[in-house]
Parts: C-alpha cells; structure tokens; sequence
C-alpha cells in the first residue's frame, strides 16, 4: 500500500442528506478552495435512521443510505481527479442494539444462541451463572408489559429488517428478538425465561446491565476487538478499500475504550502498512499520546484548548468569577469540587452497573483467597468508586503480563492517595488491595498474580475509570460549570483559563518534534459549540465588567418573564449563549436555541435529565426563551452589544483559525467552518451546509471582491491558508517542517515562522485580546522581526521585508497576516 500524508482535511458529516453522490458533486469546490483530503464520517451500514453513523450494524457493508460501494467508488474517483485523499472514521469501540435488533446479525445470533453462538466472543457479556443478556427496552417492568399484552410471539415477514415467516420472533412494538428454537410454543412467562436474553424495564440498565455499552449509552454494546477474529471480521472490509486504493487513511474513534489500545493500534499499523491514522486520544494538559502507539497524533483536541485560550483575557476571571457566584452559587477555583461530584454521580448512577460489575469481580477475587477473603463487596464498591472518581483521565495503560511502568503505578497511586481522604480509615487497606490489584501487583496469595480474572480486574478498572471520565466530566461537569462557557469544550481544560503565547509556542514546539502529522482541530461533530460561538464567548474576558453590567440590565428587563425557579447555572448559560450566537443578523431560531438549551440541562442532570424530565420547568425555560427574543428591550440591548464587540469578535475568530490552519499537524475544517457559522451541539452542528452559497462568495472574492462581512472575510482567509498549505507542504507538515516563535515586542501580538529553521517559508502574525491592546493605545511603535528575505502576505499579495517590522503596518487591514517567503526576490 502507498502511504499518503493529508496537508489538510474537510471534515463531512454524510447522511440521508449528504451521500457519496453529493460528496463527488463538491470535489471541484473542495479542491478549488485548497483542502487535499476528504475526511468522511463512518460509512459503513449503520442502524436504521441513523444521523451520524457511529451506530455500525454491519462491518461488511458499506451503508446503502450513502450510496453503497458503488457509489462510494464514484466519490472516490471523482476525487482523485481532483488529487484528493479519502480519509474514512473507523468505530472500533462498539456496534448498534438496533430497533430491530435484527439488523446486527451478530447480535441476533448471541440473542438467540447465547454462549453458543458464533458470535459470543463478539461481545463483552458476563454469562456467568446462565446470566441472560440483558435488554432493557421495556417502557415499564416486564410484570406490567406482559399484563398489558405488549410482549407477544408473532410469525413476520419484512424483509427489510431481515425477517421471515419460517421462525416466529418475539415482539415489543417496534422491537424484534430471537426465540430460541424449541421455546417458541411455551407459555409466554416460561418462554422468556428460557431465552439467553431478559427483557427489562429500561431503568434497570444502570443496575444490572451486563455488557459492557458505550459510556452509558445501552444501545451500543461494546465490540472486544482485541481478539484476532473480531478484529479481522469488523476490519476486513476497510483494510479492503484501503488495499484497493480507495481509502487513504484512518480517524478512530474512542481507542481508550479498548481492552488495550496500543496493541490495537499496532496491529491496525501493522494492516494498513503504515498508513496515516489518527487517534481521537483526549488528553489532560500534562499528558502526551502513549509513546507505544504508532498513530500520527490526535484529532486534534489538544490543539483546540490552547487555540481558544491563548485569545482568553485572563483579566475576565475576576469579574465573570463574581457573576458566576452571583447566578450560581459557584466560586472560581472549585471546578474540581465540580468534576468529583459529577463524577461520582455517575459512578453511582447511570455507569454503577459498570462498577458493581467490576468490583464483584475482584470481591470473587478476595473470596477465593484465604487471605484476601475478609475484604466485602460493599468495602471493594466503595474503594473502586473512589478511585475512578480521582481519576483524572481517561485512563492509564496497564498492560497485564507486561512489566509495569513507573509512570503508570504513580498515576494509579496517586489516584489512591485522593480516594483515601474520601474513604473512613478502616477502608483503607481494602483500598491497598484494589489499587495492587488494578496495577497486576501480587497481594494475596503468592502466585495468582497472573490469573485470567486478575488481568480482567486490570483491564475492566481501565475501562471504567474512561467511561467514568466521559460522562462525568464532559457530559456532565462541563455544563454545570459556566464562569466562561468558551472553555468547557470536548478535552478542553477550563480550570487554566487562559494561556499566554508561550504556553502555545512550547506546545506548537513539542507537537512538531514529536506527532508532525497530528491533527489540528477548530471544530467537530462532537463539539459543544461551534469554533466561532466559542470566539464570541470567549470575546466575554476580554470585556468582564462590561459583560456583567450587560447581564444585569438584561436581568432586569426580563424580571416580568423570568421563571422563579430558573436554575442559576442554566441562567449563566443562557445568558453567555447569546452572546455566542447572536450576531449582526440578530439571534438564531429559538426552536434551535430552546434545542440546545434543553439538551444542556439534561446532560447537567440537576434540575431535570434525560432520565428523569422536569417537562414543567423545561416548558417554562423555552417559554422565557421565546418570550425573551421577541421584546424589542432586549433585542435593542444585545444589538448594541454586538455592535461593541464586533471588533474584538473578528479578531478572535480571524486569529483562531489562522492559528488552527498554521501550527503544526494536518489541518482539519469541519464542513461549513470555512465561513462564519452559529452552530452549537449535534445536532445543531449536522445542519446541511449550502456549499452553492460558499462557491459563489469565494467566486467573487477570487474576482477581486473585497470581504464586505466577517463571513466573507474569514472564508477569504481559510481558502487562501489551505491553498498557501498546498504549495508549502514540506514546510508545514511532517518531520521536516520546523516551528520557531518570532519574537514581538508586545504579548499582544503572537508570531511564528514554520520551515526550516535556517529558511522559513511562512510567518504566521495574529492579534490577540484587542480591547486591552486598544485601552493602551494601539500598536504605537511595537514590533515584529521577521526571518531574513522578502515576504508576501498569502491574502493580499503585499510585501514586505524581513527583520524588524511595526505592527501598526504589517497588520494595517487586517488582525492576522500570513506571509510566503516571495519567490520573486529570486
């Protein structure tokens, strides 16, 4: 297989809506506008209605809503006549529980034929004690369904759910399940408990469920893709395409969800030759992608904080501090209080069957060794869910028979010494044992140390504390926390900020030394918000006392239609959204903005939650929301504000994504990014984008045309970057493409040159926090000293000479300048 390295990545969400076939149509317009690869959400069959594709029923397949392998081979052709690569998301993680549950034909087989089943080593259940696989679909308890004569035994036939009339299947409205042969003549009562699954009360999967999901989500099973067979099965098609020529590279999607994801990536190396392939590895500040995988990078998440924060005022701190105390009762600087709630919410709650599991596992341990036997369940739960709730990452990456790293025992060790303060002290030896046991230390016993169960305990603690993190952290602490909203992103850090530039430039420096080819992200289909709602936000520091004056008259005008009980953390959200998506062109529908805001509060779980909806308080939020947009008072007051931060707003979206296209890594624009766009959690952000629309504004702007909004002006300047990455390749992607920070007179203005260290061939210069720089006086006489030789700015084609140069020149028209070395001079 040919290796090939994107420069640059057009992130597109595929769909009913956006198929192969329309994926071909816009390979012109995407290579016209500079992008060099096709980064391609997954495509393989996914279940039924599905609007996102991380819901795979059939690794065999490409998914026929999309245009199946024909038409995937159109889309392909169609790119590599316009020299573009095909970069394909891989789900390695899970498979659907599809409704019907038909559609995963190994799953139907493990319904039907339970550890017998061909499929069994598919799946990570627990048949111990001739467990049935739980699923939990029932509305109410099965007692109540039966009665009400909703589960009944019916002989169908539709083909489109792969069903016919030679075997009769069970049946709950829209569900459909195997029967296991000779059971299907029973009473209805003893048929189901013959079956190798139970039907259940949806509610009992956050305390009986016995395989392992998703996060918590019970309607994707984890997949054990560590084993060789499933592994060849769910990658064989994929591995296919690629040998084919027809895919290029990989995005996979949650490794840390693996029983060991450095092996499995490894092997994946090891199939495609070496082929580009990312990780989406979120990362705390002070960790790096494990230095055993043989993966590009990340996605790009990592990259993503630092842009956001590096053009955060860490002056509007103090003042957002005080309204967020105001609101919510909150005080700055206990986000970690924040997160160790949350989490332990969720370890307690919606993953405790993940837990219970888990430590019932190493309570069978401690029971059948004498010495370990006076350690109960209820002892172990405790300590295990204080050590996940410490845990402060994804995981660590114990590996069991492999010798353990010092770095990953002071990690897990470390975790132990906070779990202790939370724990009584006759907890605390039992504590000792789970954390050996979790590390593959012999305690106990001496040689058990290597036992089938113990390594279990090593990978499943792994598991959990992941899973743990996801739910707890970024699904729930990240929208109770609000000082600035900007921060708490997808593997975002918001206990920091803000960041100076040499927090950025040491980073930009350790990325390219060690992962040249990462990804580099501004925006995701998992994003909360947006690239440019998040500038918006994060605009709010810079004018912190302004922003709190704004909220209280806000306040006040609203006090007559201002629900009583309106939450204060929902309200403080409230509030920074608008600011986020509301723009020249006035705010966006509240049907989407009610969306969003509904979906925030149910994942915070507080007043109301996915699982428990307060459809009261709900109705009263979207009705202020619709009232609030309509009164003329306020629509007046947040147009003012607008108009005051239009300045600063252009200069922090201008500067994040030139920042996000020039650091090092492959550059990834999510579809529509390339202009401004208002867009906040999926699935806001799957809207279809009008690529005739953009086509047609760069067609001007290729003509000629000046940029006459901040819509036009940033997709002048995204083009111009991807098509300046195009012809500077070598200098800015891969081992050989240097990063070395410029130096400037002032904190106000970030540069950096990429290339060679002895010939850069671009300077990147940006503006950051304005309304400071503005306060002092502007650009005065402060400068930057740029490398040696002549320079062309890539958006407007003037030139300049190296060494020192005033700011007040170089960034005359515009708050970014990106500068090629002028290949005229020679």
């Amino acid at each position: 297989m040919s290796v090939r390295t994107p420069v640059s990545t057009y992130r597109l969400q595929l769909g009913a809506d956006l198929t192969f076939d329309d994926v071909a149509s816009l390979t012109a317009s995407l290579a016209h506008r500079g992008v060099t690869d096709l980064y391609l959400s997954p495509i393989l069959t996914a279940a039924p209605g599905s609007t996102h594709g991380y819901d795979v029923v059939d690794h065999s397949r490409i998914s026929e809503v999309l245009g199946g392998r024909a038409g995937l081979e159109r889309m392909v052709a169609a790119a590599r006549e316009h020299d573009l690569g095909v970069i394909v998301d891989v789900v390695p993680n899970h498979m659907a529980v599809p409704t019907p549950a038909s559609h995963n034909r190994q799953l139907w087989s493990l319904l039907e034929h339970g550890p017998h089943s061909p499929f069994a080593s598919w799946f990570d259940v627990d048949f111990s004690d001739d467990a049935q696989v739980l699923m939990p679909v029932l509305g109410r308890r099965v007692g109540a369904a039966m009665a009400a004569g909703e589960i009944t035994v019916r002989t169908l036939d539709e083909p489109e759910h792969h069903l016919t009339p030679e075997r009769p299947v069970l049946c709950y409205y829209e569900h459909r399940f195997p029967i296991r042969e000779g059971t299907e003549h029973l009473p209805l009562p003893d048929l189901l408990e013959r079956q190798h699954y139970r039907l259940a009360y949806w509610r009992v999967a956050d305390e009986e469920l016995n395989y392992r999901r998703f996060f918590d989500v019970g309607s994707l099973v984890a997949v054990r893709v560590e084993r060789p067979e499933v592994f060849e099965a769910t990658h064989a098609l994929l591995l296919e395409l690629m040998e084919a020529g027809l895919v290029d590279g990989l995005r996979i999607d949650h490794p840390d969800g693996l029983a060991n994801p450095g092996e499995y990536l490894r092997r994946l190396h090891e199939a495609t030759g070496g082929r580009w392939i990312v990780a989406e590895k979120i990362l705390e500040p002070d960790e790096d992608v494990p230095g055993d995988w043989p993966v590009a990078g990340t996605t790009g998440y990592d990259a993503a904080w630092r842009i956001n924060q590096v053009l955060t005022d860490p002056a509007g701190a103090l003042p957002l501090g005080g309204l967020l105390s105001e609101l919510t009762g909150d005080v700055v600087g206990t986000l970690d209080r924040v997160v160790a709630e949350a989490k332990r919410e969720i370890a307690t709650g919606s993953l405790y069957a993940e837990v219970h599991r888990l430590a019932s596992l190493i309570a069978e341990l401690c029971h059948d060794d004498v010495r370990l036997r006076d350690h109960t369940l209820r002892a172990i739960t405790e300590c295990v869910t204080e050590l996940v709730v410490a845990c402060d990452r994804y995981r660590a990456y114990v590996v069991p028979d492999r010798p353990l790293a010092a770095a990953d025992a002071a990690l897990v060790q470390g975790w132990a010494r906070e779990a202790a303060e939370e724990l009584e002290p006759e907890r605390l030896e039992t504590l000792d044992v789970v954390t050996d046991l979790v590390l593959g230390r012999e305690v106990g016993s001496a040689g058990r140390q290597h036992e089938a169960r113990r390594d279990e305990v090593i990978v499943r603690f792994q598991q959990v504390c992941g899973a743990v993190t996801a739910k707890g952290v970024e699904d729930t602490a990240f929208y109770r926390w609000t000082h600035l909203t900007s921060l708490c992103e997808v593997g975002g850090a918001p206990g920091r900020f803000a960041v100076g530039p040499d927090v950025l430039h040491a980073w930009a420096a350790r990325a390219q030394a060690h992962h040249p080819l990462t990804m580099t992200a501004g925006s995701t289909h998992d994003a909360k918000r947006g690239e440019d709602v998040r500038a918006r936000i994060g605009v709010l520091s810079e004018l912190g006392e302004a922003w709190v004056e704004h909220v209280h008259r806000l306040r006040a005008l609203t006090e007559d239609i201002r629900p009583a009980d309106l939450d204060g953390r929902t309200e403080n959200l409230l509030w920074q959204t608008l600011a986020g998506v509301w723009t020249e062109d006035g705010p966006i529908t509240t049907e989407r903005l009610n969306g969003y805001l509904i979906k925030a509060a149910r994942e915070a779980k507080e007043w109301t939650a996915w699982t428990a909806q307060d459809r009261e308080r709900e109705e009263a939020l979207t009705g202020f929301v619709d009232a609030l947009l309509t009164r003329e008072d306020v629509t007046a007051l947040m147009g003012d504000w607008v108009e005051r931060t239009r300045e600063p707003v252009r200069v922090a979206t201008l500067g994040a994504k030139a920042l996000q296209l020039m650091l090092p890594g492959v550059a990834d624009v999510y579809q529509g990014t390339e202009t401004t766009g208002v867009n906040l959690v999926d699935p806001d952000n799957r809207r279809p984008v009008d690529h005739d629309h953009l086509s047609a504004m760069l067609a001007r702007l290729d003509g000629g045309a000046t940029p006459h909004d901040l819509s036009s002006e940033k997709l002048r300047l995204t083009t111009a970057l991807l098509r300046l990455r195009r012809r500077h390749a070598s200098a800015l992607v891969g081992a050989d493409a240097g990063y070395q920070p410029l130096p400037t007179s002032t904190t106000h203005a970030l540069a950096f040159a990429r290339g060679p260290a002895a010939a850069p061939a671009v300077v990147t210069v940006l503006t950051r926090l304005p309304v400071l720089l503005r306060s002092t006086g502007g650009w005065g006489e402060h400068s930057v000293v740029l490398p040696e030789g002549r320079w062309r700015c890539a958006v407007t084609g003037r030139r300049c000479d190296g060494g020192p140069v005033m700011l007040a020149e170089l960034l005359a028209t515009s708050p970014v300048a990106v500068l090629e070395r002028d290949d005229e001079e020679h």
